[in-house]
């Protein structure tokens, strides 16, 4: 199993008594030890208007951070296309290839000022679930519904705030379409007209595409002959149709001559199951913050989760995410991401982890490398 490579996905998550100053202090500080410890990608999501998240910006965090590290790959998972245009996005990370060719992950996503994607019937997964579970053992939970996130003040205000007044998201495929031509010199205009974007025109750059779902995503990934990242720690119960809809999607292209998937987890490990779940206890009631789109609160500490009175409707917002977030202790976290991988097909593993202390961080993502060697 130790050819199936991991990475990170870091949230920059801001613990309760601490600082936007010291989360991002603590990520470039992770970053180094990830690739210490092996890890063979670090990359940045992009999330707004969170206070207890301090990852607004991909492109200026993999500046810093590809500064402060060597070798390890490092990208965003991902820009939020819907408030960018293919041209900034390729120039900013043009920018950073400049100086540290070679090394860039533009992960790309189709969320941020865009409206939610109208409803289309998804195909259904060809892997059977059981009860709940795969036949390796894999949790699939019942699909969530973001139904009730899609009406709210709040993400209606942050996809305001987050365009010019009357500008309108380009459709995503061909902002795609754009982000590759600008990329390879060879955009035209409608009428003709050639664009260049220097930097950023013949940079060196892993293109990816993330999605939840087997819907626009993983078909736009799949028929550009792309990498697709499958998001299990967002939507787990839809990772099996967004990866096999990638997959049923794909056409060879002058990147892939076959699909490429990562999936991601939220894990937490520790010496034993039992201070890995002590660690893991801010996660339910950090959850519930996102998904009642309150906005992700500070992470916070055990005693501090444990004071949070739950209702029966909390408790339905997080279920999900709580039966697949997987915790313990080394082999018992490796053997859940066995599982995750073989389910999936994964080619790689991208790895979630929040603690309330940075130290306690590191020491998980140290404890599952040294664990994943061995398999």
């Amino acid at each position: 199993m130790s050819d199936i490579p991991l990475g990170v996905l870091d949230l920059v998550p801001v613990p309760s008594g601490s600082t936007a100053t010291e989360a991002l202090r603590n990520s470039i500080d992770l970053a180094r030890q990830a690739e210490s410890f092996g890890y063979a990608r670090y990359w940045f999501a992009e999330h707004h208007l969170n206070p207890g998240v301090a990852g607004t910006s991909p492109a200026v965090l993999l500046a810093l951070t590809a500064s402060a590290t060597s070798d390890i790959r490092l990208g965003a998972g991902a820009v939020q296309l819907g408030h960018r245009t293919a041209l900034s996005t390729v120039e900013e990370f043009g920018l950073i290839d400049a100086l540290h060719p070679g090394r860039l992950d533009l992960g790309l996503g189709r969320s941020g000022g865009r409206p939610p994607a109208a409803a289309v019937t998804r195909p259904l997964s060809a892997t059977p679930v059981v009860d709940g579970r795969t036949p390796n053992g894999l949790r699939v939970p019942a699909r969530f519904s973001f139904e009730h996130l899609l009406g709210s003040p709040r993400v209606a205000l942050q996809r305001r705030l987050l365009q010019q007044p009357h500008a309108e998201s380009q459709d995503y495929g061909e902002q795609i379409d754009d982000i590759l031509a600008l990329l390879a010199g060879t955009y035209r205009s409608a009428d003709g007209i050639e664009a260049h974007a220097v930097p950023g025109e013949g940079a060196d750059v892993e293109l990816w595409i993330l999605g939840s779902s087997g819907g626009e995503s993983a078909r736009v990934a799949g028929r550009g002959g792309l990498r697709f990242a499958a998001n299990y720690h967002v939507s787990p119960a839809t990772v099996l149709e967004a990866a096999e809809g990638y997959r049923a999607a794909f056409l060879p292209s002058d990147v892939l001559d076959k699909p490429y998937v990562s999936v991601s987890a939220d894990v937490v490990v520790a010496e034993d199951d039992e201070t890995a779940r002590e660690l893991a206890t801010g996660y339910g009631p950090w959850v519930r913050s996102i998904r009642s789109a309150e906005g992700a609160i500070e992470f916070p500490t055990p005693d501090e989760a444990r004071a949070h009175v739950w209702s029966d409707a909390d408790r339905a917002l997080v279920q999900d995410r709580l039966d697949t977030q997987f915790v313990g202790s080394p082999g018992r976290v490796a053997d859940e991401l066995t599982r995750l991988q073989e389910a999936t097909g994964a080619d790689e593993l991208l790895i979630t982890t929040i603690t309330h202390g940075h130290v306690d961080r590191v020491r998980s993502y140290e404890l599952l490398a040294e664990e994943w060697r061995k398999r």
